[in-house]
């Protein structure tokens, strides 16, 4: 059973960065064999896809963050990361990572999510 756990949220004023982390368990390389993602979702708002890594290390964003946001993982630490930089009002939402075996398919694995709130 694949557990995730997000952290690092928290409040910064726009032009500011943060770096969200999800520490994954429950299956040992789990990077080698589930793609990971990152999602987000603001109040009254749909969840969005912001930014996806595959197993294979490819990675592809969101147009609205493109440039700003990177996704990434440290295999060794079993830890998903998204940098984020130059953050504005617009990317304030609750920010959730997950996981899905392969390289396609539903997400079956989602964290609890962790907020990120952007003042102008």
């Amino acid at each position: 059973q694949v557990q995730l756990v997000e952290s690092g949220g928290g409040s910064v004023q726009a032009g500011g960065s943060l770096r969200l982390s999800c520490a994954a368990s429950g299956h040992i390389f789990i990077f080698n064999y589930y793609s990971m993602g990152w999602f987000r979702q603001a109040p009254g708002k749909e969840r969005e896809g912001v930014a996806a890594i595959n197993t294979d290390g490819s990675t592809s964003y969101a147009d609205s963050v493109k440039g700003r946001f990177t996704i990434s993982y440290d295999k060794a630490k079993n830890t998903l990361y998204l940098q984020m930089n130059n953050l504005k009002p617009e990317d304030t939402a609750m920010y959730y990572c997950a996981a899905v075996k392969g390289v396609s398919g539903d997400y079956g694995y989602w964290g609890q999510g962790t907020q990120v709130t952007v003042s102008s």
